[in-house]
């Protein structure tokens, strides 16, 4: 759940010689869509991997998504511009809630919200470390549920995304098979809950 928003938005391909900044204002300007494989990893404040999981995404800006976690459990996660909708096939069960709003200060913001990201973040290019090229983006409200994000960009690509908790936890999404700007077809970012799901409004 504490993902769901920082689903949105993700990966891209920008100019190999711009830094981080340059690359995700580059990123925001161009990529109206994308989809994508994922690897996600959530380790604790000490460092030892607590969950492990794996999918498919694909978003449209601004505010539509679909991730779709195969592996270890299947779920999905679907904003279709006005809801959010996350369905758990192993209970059956459907929990759907407003989305008006809710990407103005959250991680999907940087990737699948508005162009106006610097109303939202604090943007610290951090220079290089392991191969990749790093940006900092801290939230100026301090009601968000990340203190901060952290984009690793190798080349043109972005390779990993880095979603750092108040409580020490740390969630990495490393993408894969990036695809930019495909043709994705309305009915991907609907959702209709299935026969017999428990549905649950909030």
């Amino acid at each position: 759940m504490r993902l769901i928003m920082a689903l949105a938005g993700l990966l891209l391909a920008f100019n190999a010689h711009a830094g981080s900044i340059e690359k995700l204002q580059a990123f925001i300007a161009q990529t109206q869509s994308a989809r994508a494989n994922f690897m996600q990893k959530v380790m604790d404040d000490k460092g030892k991997v607590v969950q492990s999981s794996e999918g498919r995404l694909a978003f449209s800006r601004p505010g539509k998504f679909r991730w779709e976690y195969k592996k270890p459990y299947e779920q999905l996660i679907v904003g279709d511009g006005k809801r959010l909708w996350i369905y758990d096939a192993e209970l059956n069960q459907v929990t759907s809630k407003k989305l008006e709003g809710a990407l103005g200060s959250s991680p999907a913001a940087l990737l699948a919200g508005s162009n106006e990201i610097e109303n939202y973040y604090n943007l610290d290019a951090k220079g290089t470390k392991g191969g990749l090229d790093w940006l900092e983006a801290i939230p100026r409200t301090k009601d968000t549920m990340f203190e901060k994000v952290r984009m690793g960009f190798r080349g043109n690509n972005l390779e990993v995304m880095e979603l750092y908790d108040h409580l020490g936890q740390v969630t990495q999404i490393r993408f894969s098979g990036f695809q930019r700007n495909p043709k994705l077809s309305p009915d991907t970012f609907t959702f209709t809950p299935p026969k017999g799901a428990d549905v649950l409004e909030e």
